[in-house]
């Protein structure tokens, strides 16, 4: 059952390190099909040489965590965090475009300081790189939300709660200080989304994301196999008490029936004006990936823009949101902040992003696999080395400030074939 992780800690271990290794594991080169999980005999994992590779390895990048959670996760719960739409076409190409986006470093200059602090939204955080919406983070850690909030508040950085939580608004607020955004579903029950939107309010969050691209759940299909549905202990903690807190078993996805049966179909931009007249937290529109809706968001009051596509879970084929980045930046034209959200594995993606225009990028995916390997030291560490390989990045290529990195010290594939992206 360990031959999947081990065919892919080999690349970051050296060979010494996998000789004594559980011995069905070594059996069969070059790892092709997985040893049915009766046939180990590791009774107790500190016997288990895949165990000890585990914990000896040093994880030096953030995408090592996946393999992990994947060999620790239940098989839906895995399948649940990491698939994406349909083909999951846009799900590769979300990592896949910022390979395609080269640099043009800049030299000798002074970089023994570097200042990577930003303000979002007027609200100081100790760097441009903060942590997105993900549902269900109980489902990865007991800790779930709470884990994550401790750890973002250590960084010095915003941590964005789902309406779809294991905790509550109120949990969250809880666990101490911190500068928090609360993304927000609309459900058809506009009572509903009234008194949620308020109890954040009152719970010290400081913004709402307004989640735009879900009027229905996209084709997952993973959780279609596996007819996902929430473990029985868990429930979606800010609906507790309004019996919308439980997902009922489906013939396909419990996700998809609870969305077709709670969330609004309806929802339009005359809706971000009635947010406005329910709260005086500032609105981001997430899920805007063109300019027309750019434009669009600016008219209708918006604080900022998160470009998004979901993680790619819900319209395949739609681009990278580093490459619709460029389009929605210039469409905004300075009005307000633009954010990216999706695909950002390294700290060299971070500095392409605000290249790119971003005035910041938010990490979803990664956390959650961080959380469920290694609980808050997990995410702890996934900030941690994100922010160490964004300053390495700037260092080389001769900035010291955000205010440094500049569209020049990028380029495109439009670049190389002297095309621009579009101006609509």
């Amino acid at each position: 059952k360990h031959q999947e992780l081990v065919h892919h800690l080999l690349y970051y271990s050296r060979p010494q390190h996998y000789l004594h290794l559980c011995p069905l594991v070594l059996l069969l080169p070059p790892f092709s099909s997985p040893v049915p999980a009766g046939d180990c005999n590791c009774l107790q994992q500190e016997q288990c040489g895949v165990h000890q590779l585990i914990a000896k390895m040093t994880i030096t990048n953030i995408t090592e965590y996946q393999a992990i959670a994947k060999q620790k996760l239940p098989k839906m719960a895995y399948d649940y965090y990491a698939s994406g739409a349909e083909d999951e076409w846009t799900l590769k190409e979300n990592t896949e475009a910022f390979s395609r986006i080269l640099f043009r470093p800049r030299i000798l200059i002074d970089v023994s300081k570097i200042d990577i602090t930003t303000t979002v939204l007027g609200f100081k955080i100790s760097m441009p790189i903060m942590i997105a919406p993900t549902a269900f983070q109980k489902m990865a850690h007991p800790e779930g939300e709470y884990a994550t909030a401790r750890a973002a508040s250590a960084a010095d950085t915003i941590m964005t709660l789902s309406s779809w939580a294991t905790s509550s608004v109120e949990e969250v607020a809880s666990t101490g200080p911190g500068i928090r955004f609360f993304q927000l579903y609309v459900y058809k029950d506009r009572k509903v989304v009234e008194q949620l939107v308020r109890r954040a309010e009152r719970a010290g969050f400081k913004a709402i994301a307004l989640t735009v691209d879900t009027p229905r759940l996209g084709r997952r299909e993973a959780d279609i196999k596996n007819r996902f549905v929430l473990p029985p202990n868990l429930t979606l903690k800010n609906f507790e008490g309004l019996n919308l807190g439980k997902m009922d078993q489906a013939a396909d996805s419990g996700l998809a029936s609870y969305v077709a049966g709670q969330i609004d179909r309806t929802l339009s931009w005359k809706d971000v004006k009635w947010l406005q007249s329910i709260t005086t937290m500032p609105i981001l529109v997430k899920g805007v990936i063109t300019a027309e809706d750019t434009r669009l968001a600016v008219e209708n009051g918006a604080a900022g823009i998160i470009v998004s596509n979901h993680g790619a879970r819900q319209l395949d084929y739609v681009p990278a949101t580093i490459s619709a980045l460029e389009e929605v930046v210039q469409a905004a034209r300075g009005q307000i902040p633009v954010f990216l959200d999706g695909g950002v594995r390294r700290g060299t993606d971070v500095f392409k992003a605000l290249a790119l225009g971003a005035a910041g990028v938010f990490i979803g995916r990664p956390v959650v696999m961080a959380l469920a390997v290694e609980g808050e030291a997990g995410v702890r560490n996934l900030l941690r080395m994100v922010r160490e390989e964004f300053e390495l990045t700037m260092a080389l290529s001769g900035c010291t400030s955000l205010a440094d990195i500049t569209r020049n010290h990028v380029v495109t594939e439009a670049d190389r074939l002297a095309v621009m992206p579009s101006r609509l």
